[in-house]
């Protein structure tokens, strides 16, 4: 009998045959009585039958008890793991870019015709540097003013406001503000959001006043001496103009490094474009001549390498002209885009691969984050500590 027993009020412990079938059964494939089924054990313990490899780094972070120590605390990314894994890998790209450009030009490459478009001198690797233009917006603005002023890339793709921004802080400041800002309450100020930047409608005014004059000059050129006007040729023109060291696009018309820009109206030099239209109508901008510089820039070079800020026309514009030559050798891609969507913007590496942007035996690189806080950190451990080579390399120019 089960339960209480009637007669002495007290709980009978005698199983039924249901209960002893059911014992039966949650012991077997047990190994011992008492012990967890063999079925679970099985299951979750499974046993290495392939051991790991001597060479497959192992996951360690960096020990702050040995001091702080930057450059070492960025070394230990590379076996952190997730983004931080993805970041070493980055640097290693990148150096084999710089290591690749160091290298003199082959022997049997030596004797041909420098056919860079822009007459840049040849190097073994051409560097694209293609980025957004809040990034320009940003304090990265003074890491690629870094980069150019040092003659490190070799060619820039960027949008209009990357072109843009870059002279408007010449004129004004762009200031911090906050992502919670209203925007009708920014708008009856005379204020601009970006993200948590704020830029004063003062400054366009500003930019503005200076670039008309610029328009005028350019098309009087045109019309008198036959200059042709094309977006990369503008875009220098306008680094000359403002002769501010400050610029990022001072430089790069210092040392001819092209910048190309293939939807130029798309921001306030468009506005100003449209309005200078209206006034003194007749300046033209060429952009297939821009798309001939521009795939050329890869097409004639010994191999290439991309790091690519972001997503959109800056990555499609320098992926496709990489394209031209059967891929680049080297890339980095940064960005917070996915690729669950079927957009270019979050489009892996290996999918450029593909199309053949990308070469097939090429180790390319995607971090998965945000570029104000990764580009930086790369710089430094690459660029930034080759410093010295790059300045030997242009010394025997």
């Amino acid at each position: 009998m089960t339960g209480e027993d009637h007669q002495t009020g007290k709980q009978s412990f005698q199983e039924t045959p249901e209960q002893s079938t059911q014992v039966k059964m949650s012991t077997s494939g047990s190994d011992q009585i008492g012990g967890p089924p063999s079925m679970a054990t099985d299951a979750v313990l499974v046993k290495c039958t392939q051991p790991i490899p001597d060479s497959v780094p192992k996951v360690k972070g960096y020990d702050f008890n040995k001091g702080i120590n930057y450059h070492e605390l960025l070394k230990t990314y590379a076996c952190s793991g997730f983004q931080a894994s993805n970041f070493g890998l980055a640097v290693k790209e990148i150096n084999k870019m710089i290591d690749k450009k160091m290298e003199p030009v082959p022997l049997d490459r030596q004797e041909e015709i420098n056919l860079n478009p822009v007459g840049r001198k040849r190097s073994n690797c051409t560097i694209f540097l293609s980025y957004t233009s809040n990034l320009i917006s940003s304090g990265v603005r003074e890491i690629f003013k870094y980069l150019v002023q040092n003659n490190m890339v070799d060619c820039i793709v960027t949008t209009a406001g990357g072109v843009e921004e870059d002279f408007i802080k010449c004129l004004a400041p762009t200031f911090t503000g906050d992502f919670s800002l209203k925007g009708k309450e920014l708008r009856e100020k005379g204020i601009n959001r970006i993200g948590n930047l704020l830029v004063p409608n003062d400054n366009y005014g500003l930019f503005e006043d200076w670039l008309m004059p610029k328009l005028d000059m350019m098309l009087k050129e045109q019309q008198e001496e036959g200059t042709l006007w094309c977006p990369s040729k503008f875009i220098a023109r306008l680094g000359k103009e403002i002769d501010n060291p400050e610029s990022v696009y001072y430089w790069a018309y210092k040392n001819n490094i092209p910048v190309f820009c293939p939807a130029l109206t798309d921001g306030s030099i468009g506005d100003m474009l449209y309005f200078h239209s209206y006034r003194k109508p007749g300046l033209v901008l060429d952009i297939i001549e821009d798309i001939r510089r521009m795939n050329n820039q890869a097409v004639y070079s010994i191999n290439t390498g991309m790091i690519i800020l972001g997503g959109g026309l800056v990555k499609h514009h320098t992926c496709n002209a990489n394209l031209m030559r059967n891929g680049a050798d080297f890339s980095v891609y940064l960005n917070t885009a996915s690729e669950f969507d079927g957009s270019d913007a979050g489009a892996s590496p290996d999918e450029a691969v593909s199309w053949g942007k990308i070469k097939k035996d090429a180790t390319p690189v995607k971090i998965c984050a945000e570029a104000t806080l990764v580009f930086p950190l790369l710089v430094a451990e690459t660029f930034a500590r080759r410093e010295k080579e790059y300045k030997t390399l242009h010394e025997s120019d």
